[in-house]
């Protein structure tokens, strides 16, 4: 690479370090310059596009970024991933690949993911990989930005605009009970009866908690809860200690350290189920880091090994008492 090629590439890390930071200092100390290089950097390449990049004001702070600026942050975000990617699609022909595989993934999907990044770790030892937990806006802006290589959530979302996918697993909701609950000798129990239970649930806020209250509304039940929480394993400790229960994928029921005495119940009456999918990057280069995790994926599909495990784990509706006459009414989640 030439040397004014590699000065256009630093140029591009400094305005993206200010345009992220928003701090000229700060921005400095993460490109590990001084802030007259910096300053010197992005004033040079002004210079070279012939247009302002940063809006000027009172003094030597931060005040945001001219139209043209913007765009060109954009710009800069793509070539500086591109260039990457070439870097790793060179790695990745000679089976070296390294560096970071960032992937965003919602908090109910936790148990499944050790699987998933296994094989890719087991296929590609120098590849280190940054889980981050969040919702589907923040993986939106991820993936478009450049700072996310794929996305792990429900396929029934639509808000994360047009991206590459495919199906990874099906997932299913159980009610987590304790003997305190007085729910002994059964291996299912309907939505109306879990509304009447003292229940511990997520935040309204959290698209898992917006899906149960729909099912809830469904069948005219509206219960309320005693106790919320961000985190899906808190309300387990609550169900374990307490006389709650509460709602989880069906999948969490095999996480270690539960009680004894305490079970998941597949809720029925309706079944609902959610297809789980992959998200990556729409555009003519699939990204390396993103095509080794997509890969892995494809070859869950065709193997069916991760969901033989899921439905291994999950506990059926064959069993229920004596007496049951109807079979439990599936239900797919919609948009």
């Amino acid at each position: 690479m030439l040397k004014d090629e590699r000065m256009f590439l630093r140029q591009f890390q400094y305005l993206l370090a200010v345009a992220e930071e928003r701090h000229f200092g700060r921005a400095a100390q993460r490109c590990h310059v001084s802030q007259p290089s910096l300053s010197g950097g992005i004033k040079q390449l002004e210079l070279e596009l012939g247009v302002p990049i940063f809006l000027r004001g009172r003094g030597q702070g931060f005040h945001g970024l001219t139209a043209e600026g913007e765009r060109v942050t954009v710009l800069a975000r793509a070539t500086l991933a591109y260039c990457d990617a070439m870097r790793n699609e060179v790695a990745m022909m000679q089976n070296d690949l390294q560096g970071r595989l960032r992937l965003g993934a919602m908090p109910s999907m936790s148990p499944v993911l050790p699987v998933l990044t296994r094989m890719v770790r087991e296929k590609y030892p120098g590849v280190r990989i940054d889980v981050q937990f969040i919702g589907n806006e923040a993986m939106k802006v991820g993936l478009n930005n450049f700072e996310l290589d794929v996305a792990l959530t429900y396929l029934d979302k639509t808000d994360l605009g047009h991206k590459n996918t495919i199906p990874i697993y099906t997932e299913q909701l159980s009610l987590l009970v304790s003997d305190r609950a007085g729910i002994r000798n059964r291996s299912m129990i309907s939505w109306k009866e879990a509304a009447q239970l003292p229940l511990a649930m997520l935040r309204p806020s959290m698209h898992e908690r917006h899906f149960v209250d729909q099912v809830f509304a469904q069948i005219g039940c509206a219960p309320v809860a005693r106790v919320e929480s961000e985190s899906i394993l808190h309300l387990m400790f609550q169900v374990q200690f307490t006389e709650l229960c509460t709602i989880i994928p069906s999948h969490f029921a095999v996480m270690p350290g539960l009680h004894e005495g305490t079970r998941a119940l597949s809720l029925v009456d309706p079944v609902v189920s959610r297809e789980v999918g992959l998200y990556w990057g729409e555009s003519e280069v699939v990204m390396p880091m993103a095509r080794a995790f997509v890969e892995i994926g494809r070859d869950l599909n065709k193997s069916g090994e991760l969901r033989r495990r899921l439905m291994g784990n999950q506990l059926t509706a064959s069993s229920e008492q004596p007496g049951r006459a109807s079979a439990p009414r599936k239900v797919r989640a919609r948009a």
